[in-house]
């Protein structure tokens, strides 16, 4: 299972018909004046930054700013870049135009063991933890696809009323189509909300875990996958993860304290390296 960062995971989910907020990546200041000249929406919207990066916690760690003009958001920008949290260093930056919203909504697909399950709420955001025994679910056994019935009995269950029960239900198959199409593991959006421009649903948040040994079935997948050790990825596991992408097997390389290269085998209930 590998993390996507929130940049590629919208781009992801735009890919399935998934509506999010716009958006663009920086890993400079100097490429934002050109993208607010190409970005119209820049100009004219509320915005927000944030570290783009796997880190748990971003708004406490001050990495989220919120309800920025577009020059807040490169003030913003600077001083989020560079920065060195838990052993990463900051390299890049999201920023996004800022939705108001009224209410949140939960979505969810996960793999099991005998296929996958839909998870739906008519809450987010935070409550989502506390009041984890509403959430409504659905399973959908390897080889099927949810259907009509079935997605619209959850929303119904989740609480969803009128025009929102049949918004809930294309929505759950669009998402299950990407985390079946896109080899799925995880995909989550907390919150999904009412856009207040157009009334349509969009994912205010994107959490996408993916098969990465798939990635040879996806040479659309331009992007990389978050580090998994607490720390950025060195040059040289970078080229061993290229290498093992074109790997159809289950071969897994890591380089070791000392800079070492070493295949890492996994079974028997334990770990070893060679």
């Amino acid at each position: 299972m590998a993390k996507v960062l929130e940049g590629p995971a919208m781009e992801l989910f735009n890919k399935w018909g998934i509506r999010t907020p716009r958006h663009v990546v920086i890993s400079t200041t100097g490429q934002i004046e050109s993208l607010v000249q190409t970005n119209q929406w820049m100009r004219e919207s509320k915005l927000v930054v944030k570290a783009h990066e796997a880190i748990g916690g971003r708004m406490k760690l001050g990495l989220v700013r919120v309800n920025l003009d577009v020059n807040q958001a490169l003030a913003a920008s600077k001083e989020i870049l560079g920065r060195e949290i838990q052993g990463l260093v900051i390299s890049q930056v999201i920023i996004a135009e800022m939705l108001e919203h009224k209410e949140e909504y939960y979505l969810a697909v996960k793999s099991t063991r005998e296929g996958a399950e839909i998870l739906m709420a008519k809450f987010g955001g935070i409550e989502v933890e506390s009041n984890w025994e509403k959430v409504r679910r659905v399973f959908v056994e390897v080889g099927e696809k949810p259907s009509d019935d079935l997605l619209e009995k959850c929303a119904r269950d989740a609480g969803f009323t009128g025009e929102l029960v049949e918004k809930m239900r294309k929505f759950a198959f669009r998402l299950y189509e990407c985390f079946d199409n896109e080899d799925g593991e995880y995909m989550e959006i907390n919150p999904l909300i009412i856009n207040p421009h157009d009334g349509k649903l969009c994912a205010l948040d994107a959490v996408v875990m993916l098969d990465a040994d798939a990635r040879f079935r996806h040479p659309d997948w331009n992007f990389g996958f978050a580090p998994e050790f607490g720390r950025a990825y060195t040059e040289d596991e970078k080229q061993i993860m290229e290498i093992d992408s074109r790997v159809k097997g289950s071969v897994k390389l890591i380089e070791i304290p000392g800079g070492q290269v070493a295949m890492l085998p996994a079974g028997g209930g334990a770990s070893v390296f060679y």
